[in-house]
């Protein structure tokens, strides 16, 4: 077989400035102009650099680069799990801006643990990142310190505080809360409960949390009776939790006819565990869920739940940190939970 022939010789190291500008016939001044500036040189120039470039596999070294402009063009992006789809379409909706712009998302994950999030934000400091975002507003201290001190624009989302580090994009779990309840109170339905993570562990899923107490508030404020609240699901919450927190609300709780599951994961495991019991969605039981994953669409029944446009959610902190590079004022946003109604929630029919 034939070996591919390219711009230096084998065992040399990695290809540099001077290969890709022997190959091509030009000086390394002109590769870096057509590099970086490709305006600025002859459409034929640019193309002998080009496949100069291709012929030798060199890559343009970013650090050289973020030395002399300040600017590494690297946002971290810190996610609790990267088996959760919203949290996948956040860091979409984050890309989509900032590809084009010329920087890349670096992601990592803490796995639901402040510890490892401030592990995290550590290693990934170090690179110099132009801007941070983070999933939460629950930090460890050194988590926060090191943020202060980094002096770069930080993002938190997914929530909503009265005092972020420096900009919050998010919106407020307490209300998801309350959009649940307010739902299924308008349905008629008096004995409510929700289903969600918890709190004895050692990982706490602190937003899910944060929508169980506004749904506890919100049946105080329209006088019903007070919901049952059963956290025993272990972060990462799983389908089977779900399954495994409705058998027992149903074997212990009979009396219940409505409930709000804290991610469309519960309310998905749930919903199987109705089904296994000839437990009637919504006859017998109305089931709510949150987040809108793909799979609440096509459950049968469909199963309603609370979307907050994660996509959208990511483009706009994009667009934030775009304008922020550019030398312009930003602020905050917040986002509003929206009820998407589907067939797992209907009247109370007292069956």
């Amino acid at each position: 077989m034939a070996e591919r022939q390219t711009g230096r010789k084998a065992g040399t190291g990695r290809p540099t400035m001077k290969d890709v500008g022997a190959l091509a016939g030009v000086s390394v001044m002109t590769v870096s102009r057509a590099l970086s500036m490709p305006d600025r040189v002859s459409p034929e120039t640019l193309s002998k650099v080009q496949r100069a470039v291709l012929q030798t596999g060199y890559v343009p070294d970013q650090n050289a680069g973020a030395l002399s402009s300040k600017r590494s063009r690297i946002v971290a992006l810190s996610l609790p799990t990267l088996a959760n789809v919203n949290f996948a379409d956040l860091a979409e909706g984050i890309s989509e801006v900032l590809l084009p712009a010329g920087y890349q998302p670096l992601i990592g994950h803490s796995g639901h643990s402040l510890e490892k999030e401030e592990e995290l934000v550590r290693i990934m400091l170090a690179r110099r990142p132009d801007a941070f975002v983070l999933v939460g507003t629950a930090h460890s201290r050194e988590t926060s310190r090191m943020l202060h001190a980094s002096g770069i624009t930080v993002i938190e989302t997914w929530e909503q505080t009265d005092n972020p580090i420096d900009l919050c994009i998010g919106f407020s779990n307490r209300r998801a809360g309350e959009v649940a309840a307010e739902h299924l109170a308008s349905l008629g339905h008096l004995r409510l409960a929700a289903i969600g993570g918890s709190l004895d562990a050692d990982l706490k899923d602190y937003r899910g949390e944060q929508r169980l107490r506004g749904f506890q508030e919100a049946t105080r404020r329209l006088g019903l009776p007070t919901p049952l609240i059963i956290r025993q699901a272990q972060v990462p919450i799983r389908h089977g939790q779900g399954a495994d927190s409705m058998a027992r609300l149903l074997r212990e709780h009979p009396e219940v006819s409505a409930v709000f599951a804290i991610s469309d994961t519960m309310a998905f495991g749930a919903l199987m565990e109705c089904h296994r019991q000839g437990v009637a969605v919504p006859g017998r039981m109305s089931l709510l869920g949150f987040g809108d994953f793909d799979i609440a669409a096509q459950c049968v029944p469909g199963l309603s739940t609370i979307a907050v446009a994660p996509r959208e959610m990511g483009r706009i902190i994009g667009e934030r940190i775009l304008r922020r590079m550019d030398g312009a004022e930003t602020s905050g946003h917040e986002i509003e939970p929206v009820l998407v109604l589907r067939e797992s929630t209907g009247a109370n029919t007292g069956s």
